[in-house]
């Protein structure tokens, strides 16, 4: 009797077998792991039905198997199509060669097997299933198999057993030992002869035996998804590399099925593992793609950053070398180290609730959980099922990548230092004007077909008032996502808020299938339109406009005003000027208006400063003393504080400085007292530039920046004292400039270039706001007027 439950998917694949094609899927369900196997699946792609005849004959005479079907479906150019299906791979990659070759236009033939298959069933995620239960071989058996199974959507949510892996090795790659925490079981295996420690600390005889012994591990916790810190490019490469080495098969799959790994398409170093049943998910990477951003991705600053801790070592110059020396004087030091390292990608990921958000994001897109970036794939995975029932196939993207589309507006600013600023913003600009004004592909499609009674856009553009989905989509987006706010789901709110920011993105990139021009530019220049006449309707009411971007708006209240009427005003106008584009899109355009501007921030204090070196206002550069629930607030907005290539002196100066000049103190002796005392040599702590080589270090060749220098000094240094070379292979460097240029903080000799730091670091900043308070920067602090 087939068998009926539900369950999240973890990974899919596809098998051949006789000639046949199927799919497996993975799942974690409440009754533990499953794997889907389903009926036979057959590729498909589309082809204009006037070359069905020349490809018929094309793929006959070198006698590739295809079935040929009339469909009911079109181009965007109105041209009738019919689909290829192929019962194997083989046979769809060399027909999309053959054609290719004689000329014939194919849509559709990049996506993926399991990609179609459950797009085309709108499961994204969550499945539900049925299917035929192979018999269990034994108690021990720790998952069950279904035939012949079928699935369909669901709302299952997965509670997912999950393990950290971090490995130590020496700098040539050999395996010193691995780490593996879960919620209620951990284990460091170690290479060395037993000695007293921990009881969760294996020992081993060698690398060999490591790995096995990782395999045994693995299969006896049994997780849903491996956690770790790069752990895809490092780790498992290395474990794949050390597995051949020692001629084991890297069985960690579930039913021991081998780990494999793919080289990405590109220069980077950048890898894809595969491991059946599993799911590998680097700390990194999901942080990233859940828009965390911090100065250094590394596992300490990271720790230290959410979690207020960090590794379990000393903070020494050189880790790696460490890392030996520990391995070969203290064993159980290392294990504590090692297994530290694991825990610490846990409580990360706990805290920010990621895999929450990573499986939201699948729910929501088909996403898988370990896809990282694919805004493109989940607009596809959402719309093309869709679009395939309104009877329309998805175009080819652009040959030549596309045409640039306008960006969001930024108006020019008026610098200067100012009292009550107010912030309005619309609420999701770029989601709302597709809500408003119905763009959409298949929108445009049937607009230009019927144009009398469609919406115009932008660049010849004409949008259906009924016929589209992703005015649609985005409104179910956005009322999920005001329901995650009210019940206080972050994650959810997060997940969705990407999602719907990212549509505007992928509809003006040529390497979407549904990318065109006029669609990202009616959104775009729609946007310009709106933000323009919101500055007219806030000058018509009596204030002044002296920024704008993109979606912000800032208005400054002349005189003499509280606190609450500030306020007062800026809820006013937020009221005023959404009833106006309620009228003036109905009026215009006979359309409900989703348009909504927001009042959200009251600066008491602010400055928009001048490019340097120009007396022009500044854009996406501000600060200001921000009133809020929780106090008062100093904000600063692409200034030196929030850039990670600036020293501590300059963050500290700025914030100093700009507080006292937005609380109307006297400055000028903060100032001498500042350059004297970096002069004198009291903060050269402070002076501590900290910079990350992107490539190794022997690629930079004609141009060398600082930091580049510092570490090939650093790097001459260690060699002459017999110690690891530290920066070969990109990482961190921390400099001093001196009098005899950049220098290696653990190799500093020479005296420190204290005018440096004056003229870059100081002076910047200073010059940024002073004159707004009539002040010489260069005058107050001139050696020649006795000041020092």
């Amino acid at each position: 009797m087939p068998h009926t439950a539900e369950g999240f998917i973890l990974t899919r694949h596809q098998v051949e077998r006789a000639g046949k094609t199927q799919l497996e899927f993975w799942l974690t369900t409440q009754a533990g792991p499953v794997k889907l196997v389903t009926p036979a699946q057959t590729f498909t792609f589309f082809i204009h039905q006037s070359d069905v005849t020349k490809a018929q004959a094309l793929l006959a005479e070198v006698k590739i198997q295809c079935e040929f079907k009339s469909l009911a479906l079109t181009t965007f150019h109105h041209q009738a199509v019919s689909g290829l299906y192929f019962t194997s791979a083989k046979y769809l990659f060399a027909a999309k060669d053959l054609l290719k070759a004689a000329g014939i236009t194919r849509y559709e033939d990049d996506i993926r097997l399991a990609d179609r298959f459950l797009m085309e069933r709108f499961i994204y995620g969550s499945a539900a299933f049925s299917g035929i239960p192979l018999p269990v071989k034994s108690a021990q058996q720790a998952s069950v198999t279904y035939q012949q199974a079928r699935l369909k959507p669901s709302t299952y949510r997965p509670n997912y057993k999950v393990l950290s892996l971090d490995i130590e090795c020496s700098e040539q790659g050999h395996l010193y030992s691995v780490g593996l925490a879960g919620a209620d079981w951990q284990q460091v295996i170690i290479i060395g002869d037993a000695q007293a420690g921990p009881d969760w600390i294996c020992w081993v005889a060698d690398e060999s035996g490591l790995l096995r012994a990782m395999i045994d591990a693995i299969h006896h916790y049994d997780p849903d998804i491996i956690l770790g810190w790069n752990v895809v490019n490092f780790d498992f490469q290395l474990l794949l590399k050390r597995a051949q080495v020692n001629g084991i098969p890297l069985s960690l799959g579930r039913e021991h099925s081998i780990a494999t790994w793919r080289d990405a398409k590109s220069e980077t170093n950048q890898g894809y593992i595969t491991i059946p049943g599993r799911v590998v998910v680097d700390g990194i990477d999901a942080l990233k793609t859940a828009t965390y951003q911090f100065d250094s991705f590394s596992l300490e600053s990271v720790a230290q950053a959410l979690l207020g801790k960090g590794k379990k070592t000393e903070d020494v110059d050189n880790r790696l070398a460490q890392i030996t020396y520990d391995f070969q004087h203290n064993k159980v030091k290392l294990a504590e180290y090692n297994l530290q390292d694991c825990v610490l990608v846990n409580e990360i990921f706990e805290h920010t609730k990621l895999l929450d958000f990573l499986t939201l994001r699948s729910q929501l897109t088909g996403l898988e959980l370990d896809r990282m970036g694919g805004s493109v794939a989940a607009f596809t995975n959402v719309y093309l099922p869709k679009l395939h029932r309104a009877g329309y196939i998805s175009p080819n993207r652009p040959a030549n990548g596309g045409l640039a589309s306008p960006g969001g507006y930024v108006m020019e600013s008026r610098p200067g230092l100012y009292k009550n600023v107010l912030v309005l913003d619309f609420k999701s600009l770029y989601p709302s004007i597709i809500r408003t004004f119905k763009i959409d592909p298949l929108g445009l499609i049937e607009g230009l077909k019927s144009p009398d009674n469609a919406i115009p856009g932008f660049r010849g553009a004409q949008f259906s008032r009924d016929k589209h989905f992703l005015p649609d989509i985005i409104t179910s987006l956005w009322q999920q996502r005001d329901e995650a706010k009210r019940n206080h789901d972050a994650a959810r709110s997060q997940a969705i808020k990407i999602l719907m920011n990212s549509f505007y993105g992928v509809l003006g990139s040529g390497g979407c299938c549904f990318y065109d021009t006029r669609l990202a530019s009616s959104i775009t220049l729609r946007g310009h339109e709106i933000m323009q006449t919101t500055a007219q309707w806030i000058r018509e009411a009596g204030h002044q406009v002296i920024y704008g971007d993109t979606d912000s708006t800032f208005v400054w209240l002349e005189g003499d005003l509280s606190e609450e009427q500030a306020h007062q005003t800026g809820k006013q106008l937020q009221t005023q000027i959404n009833q106006q584009w309620q009228q003036k899109i109905a009026d215009e355009f006979e359309l409900d208006c989703d348009l909504e501007i927001e009042f959200e921030t009251h600066f008491k204090h602010f400055l928009m400063p001048t490019i340097r070196g120009s007396e022009l206002g500044s854009k996406k550069r501000y600060a200001g003393i921000k009133a809020g629930k929780q106090g008062d607030e100093l904000v600063f907005k692409g200034l030196e504080t929030v850039r990670s290539d600036w020293t501590d002196i300059a963050k500290q100066f700025q914030t100093r400085l700009y507080a006292m000049v937005f609380a109307g103190e006297d400055v000028k002796t903060y100032l001498r007292t500042m350059v004297d005392g970096i002069r004198a040599g009291h903060y050269d702590d402070s002076l501590v530039y900290r910079k990350r080589l992107r490539q190794r270090l022997e690629k930079y060749v004609k141009n060398v920046p600082p930091h580049v220098k510092a570490a090939r000094l650093a790097d001459e240094k260690n060699q002459q004292l017999g110690k690891s070379l530290k920066y070969q292979h990109k990482g961190w460097v921390s400099y001093v400039i001196t009098l005899n240029g950049p220098e290696p903080l653990e190799y500093l000799i020479s005296p420190i270039d204290y005018d440096h730091y004056i003229d870059r670091q100081i002076r910047p900043i200073a010059e940024g706001i002073l004159p707004f308070v009539g002040i010489d920067f260069e005058q107050l602090t001139s050696d020649q007027l006795g000041l020092f």
